[in-house]
């Protein structure tokens, strides 16, 4: 049996009333995070460029004994929030891109993952897992965005 290491890639969108300006403030914001998200608490390790949050930014968030350490990667004003993941998660080469959409009055926001497995033959046993927690996270961000707004 061949095993590949292919790049896996999980996408979901979600609808938000709230405008992209309001969606983008709580992204930037790594505090609230665990409040719409599926994470337990954030921490910021080490402070970005020009801003606390910006580019370069390292974030610590916990979901029960798993830490990841976030790096903010990519920055475009109310219309994308990029980032780097590295954990204890059989993954290398992670990325997530998440982009904002005006639709309708609200934002549409459309949050892609893409990551290598570090072992071969795992990367759809880690993509199905990652995806429900993609999922909820996408699906919250949009919830507490439309209450808040």
């Amino acid at each position: 049996m061949r095993y590949t290491m292919s790049r896996q890639r999980i996408e979901h969108t979600a609808t938000t009333s709230a405008d992209p300006t309001a969606v983008y403030a709580l992204l930037r914001d790594g505090a609230t995070w665990p409040v719409w998200g599926k994470l337990d608490s954030f921490e910021l390790e080490r402070p970005g460029e020009g801003e606390p949050e910006g580019l370069g930014a390292v974030r610590i968030f916990r979901q029960g004994k798993v830490e990841g350490r976030d790096t903010v990667a990519e920055l475009v004003e109310n219309r994308r929030f990029s980032y780097t993941h590295e954990s204890k998660l059989p993954v290398k080469n992670y990325r997530a891109d998440i982009d904002l959409t005006p639709r309708d009055g609200g934002t549409e926001i459309r949050w892609v993952s893409q990551f290598d497995p570090k072992y071969p033959g795992t990367g759809g046993l880690v993509r199905r897992g990652l995806d429900k927690f993609i999922a909820e996270n996408v699906n919250g961000l949009a919830s507490y965005a439309s209450s808040a707004n």
